[in-house]
């Protein structure tokens, strides 16, 4: 029988079915709501998610098994008895903590974080959200007084919401800065640090095994997988030994590369150790995990400016590099994560005159992007020899501009999967679906340009995007 897969993103969730042959095909895609409420402030709904979620399982069919991935660091709180969420869906990309990031900074709190979860002091992470949450929610507080508060990241839940289980699996944990990377297991200490109540966090299990059934129109579909969207990515890329990696260009870009069987520390680069995935009855895999807040976002954020119309328009442009023009977009337009780990950075264009047009400013877009990402790989390839091909997939990899200039930027292969929904076949994967059948390899762009001295030019913009917001 058929295994599927519930990919719930930053903007949309969507159900992938994969048969016995490894053929897949999507059931549905559902987009949701972006809430800003303030400045700075990212928000789901979360009824709203879960609702979409049992939509997309519907969608699926008769499926034997059912894997979901979540968005990693976005967090809630909900009533241990009723279910009933109590909070937004604080995202990822939200820094309304960034000024108690900054307290705990100044209090020398970032050696504990780095020895004990192996992370950045940085609100994107789940635990300074969660402890807003707790402090500043009513009806968390009350539920807190009663021993009926439920804190987590989405993951815990949906699992909870749709099996009854109250879990998190250590990929997820590990993506919080409340997890002891050497036990496993949530840790005390962080825990006090950030204002966290420890008896309200899940318990945390592999990434594969029994989650419990969900009973849903007339089927009891056992799900047998939850892990964060990335690494589910990294294992739909069919990244296994130590030195793969690739980059996922959605909303964000995601640079994870397989690290062993240890966690490896690099705080110096700027990089977070992360489980990769553990599978039921074996050891935890670790992976360096590097991202940039912007790819697809600051994109998508140009389109509403009518920068372009079409997708078609920004695949290739008629002048010479941006950059080589002296124009430079950084983009910060939610801060700057590794391996500069600064919230308060501000996205910025550098070169504007009077005969800068639309197009140049989407080739520099397209360029900054590739240019932080070049940043991350450069960080990690620092700690751990990479593999000489990088694989990429998400939106952004389908145009070929950006492509062709990443792998110049990078001097190295660039791989494009020919695969559309890597995540959710990681997933799928995960809870027990076949490998897909050999298909046509998507394309390879090799390096035709030395781009190396372009990268101290960036350098020195991205200098004048840090510590720019207040």
């Amino acid at each position: 029988m058929p295994v599927a897969a519930i990919d719930q993103g930053t903007t949309s969730t969507r159900a992938l079915v994969v048969d016995d042959a490894g053929e897949s095909r999507i059931a549905r895609v559902m987009e949701h709501r972006q809430r800003y409420p303030q400045p700075g402030w990212v928000e789901h709904d979360p009824e709203q998610l879960i609702g979409h979620i049992r939509q997309c399982i519907d969608a699926c069919g008769e499926v034997s098994a059912l894997g979901i991935d979540n968005q990693g660091e976005s967090c809630l709180a909900w009533d241990a008895h009723s279910g009933e969420a109590v909070s937004p869906v604080i995202t990822w990309q939200d820094n309304r903590t960034a000024q108690a990031i900054d307290r705990l900074r100044r209090d020398g709190a970032q050696e504990l974080v780095s020895e004990r979860a192996g992370v950045p002091l940085d609100s994107y992470f789940s635990a300074s959200k969660l402890a807003w949450i707790a402090a500043q929610i009513p009806a968390a507080r009350a539920l807190q007084r009663r021993g009926k508060l439920r804190l987590g990241t989405t993951d815990a839940f949906f699992v909870e919401r749709l099996t009854g289980h109250f879990v998190t699996d250590l990929t997820t944990a590990s993506r919080t800065s409340l997890l002891n990377l050497q036990s496993g297991q949530w840790d005390p200490d962080l825990c006090d640090l950030f204002g966290v109540p420890v008896e309200a966090l899940p318990e945390i299990v592999p990434t594969t095994g029994d989650f419990g059934v969900i009973e849903q129109r007339g089927q009891s579909i056992p799900l047998t997988a939850s892990v964060v969207d990335q690494q589910a990515s990294l294992y739909g890329h069919g990244c296994r030994a130590p030195g793969d990696a690739k980059i996922t260009f959605g909303t964000g870009a995601f640079a994870l590369a397989l690290s062993g069987t240890r966690p490896l520390r690099a705080p110096q680069q700027g990089l977070a150790p992360t489980a990769a995935w553990q599978l039921a009855g074996q050891a935890p895999v670790y992976a360096l995990e590097g991202g940039v807040y912007c790819a697809g976002a600051a994109i998508n954020w140009a389109r509403s400016l009518r920068l372009f119309q079409a997708f078609e328009q920004i695949g290739g442009f008629s002048r010479p590099s941006a950059i080589a023009r002296d124009l430079v977009f950084v983009p910060a337009l939610t801060g700057l994560a590794c391996p500069h780990w600064d919230s308060r950075a501000g996205g910025l264009w550098l070169g504007l005159s009077l005969d800068t047009q639309a197009p140049d400013l989407m080739q520099s877009i397209l360029e900054g992007i590739a240019f932080r990402a070049a940043e991350v790989v450069a960080a990690m390839h620092r700690v751990t020899p990479l593999a000489d091909t990088l694989s990429i997939d998400g939106g952004v990899s389908a145009n070929p501009y950006f492509c062709q200039f990443l792998a110049n930027v990078l001097g190295r292969r660039v791989a494009v999967q020919p695969l559309a929904e890597l995540t959710a076949l990681g997933t799928a994967q995960l809870a027990g679906a076949p490998p897909p059948p050999d298909k046509a390899p998507g394309k390879c762009y090799e390096p035709v340009e030395d781009m190396a001295h372009h990268l101290e030019r960036f350098a020195q913009a991205v200098e004048r995007s840090t510590r720019w917001l207040r």
